[in-house]
């Protein structure tokens, strides 16, 4: 463990779209001397942050470099197309790839899906974040591509969105710096993958219960308890007890096979 007593508290950094209030809540409940300090950062610079020291963890969206952070993969979110409520997408539940070829889509800088090609025609710029496309898309200018978290986030009445059936995805994952493995990492490790209190695992270092020797039955001296009348070890002699026809319950001998 790696100085948690530095630590005076959490802090948990998370990407838009990202609603960490369940996991908050579990920990205020549990570490009630340990303040969580939630911090909402783009997505492009959570892996600044999380090597600078800002942040002790985060949800961030994947890929992270695996040389340095450990992660815990989560959920993996729907992809959406946002369009204004008019639009001719809505009739239907589903939009595919090609359904967009000849639309104008919005691709903000910063976009958290990797595409090789956006598909449908070029805007006439790149706005600067995903928030100032949704404004485009609200003008009836173009369309937008997104995880549906954020088209929730940045949700407007004129707006709505349909899933986009082959499109690229984002997927969540809880990670930090593996060099930073502290205690309190490890508490909420164990809250995110829904560790109860009790748990051995994790931050949790109270050891087991240990296994106590079986008390001698009453009435019987420990000394002579190995041993049956005969003399010999009282184990085998309940073993004999088995084919015995005069033996009863469940321990009595295997059934024979019928000829």
């Amino acid at each position: 463990m790696t100085g948690s007593e530095e630590t005076p508290s959490f802090r948990l950094a998370y990407v838009p779209g990202v609603t960490p209030a369940k996991w908050a809540r579990i920990w205020n409940e549990r570490l009630p001397d340990i303040p969580l300090t939630l911090l909402q950062v783009p997505a492009a610079e959570t892996d600044g942050l999380l090597r600078a020291g800002g942040a002790d963890a985060a949800f961030v969206r994947l890929p992270v470099d695996r040389t340095f952070f450990s992660a815990i993969p989560l959920y993996t979110e729907t992809t959406v197309v946002v369009v204004p409520k008019d639009h001719l997408f809505t009739a239907g539940e589903e939009v595919t790839l090609a359904d967009l070829a000849e639309e104008v889509l919005f691709h903000p800088l910063d976009d958290v899906f990797d595409w090789d090609t956006p598909p449908g025609e070029p805007a006439f710029e790149r706005p600067a974040t995903t928030e100032d496309a949704i404004e485009l898309v609200a003008a009836g200018v173009g369309l937008l591509v997104v995880p549906q978290s954020l088209a929730r986030l940045y949700h407007r009445k004129d707006l709505t969105y349909r899933t986009l059936t082959d499109g690229p995805q984002s997927s969540i994952a809880l990670s930090w710096p593996e060099e930073a493995t502290t205690d309190l990492v490890e508490d909420f490790i164990g809250i995110v993958r829904g560790r109860t209190v009790n748990s051995t695992r994790g931050r949790s270092t109270a050891a087991e219960p240990k296994k106590q020797a079986k008390r001698p039955e009453p009435g019987r001296h420990q000394s002579g308890a190995g041993k049956s009348r005969s003399g010999g070890a009282a184990k085998t002699s309940g073993r004999g007890t088995r084919g015995r026809s005069g033996s009863s319950g469940k321990g009595s001998g295997k059934p024979r096979r019928k000829s």
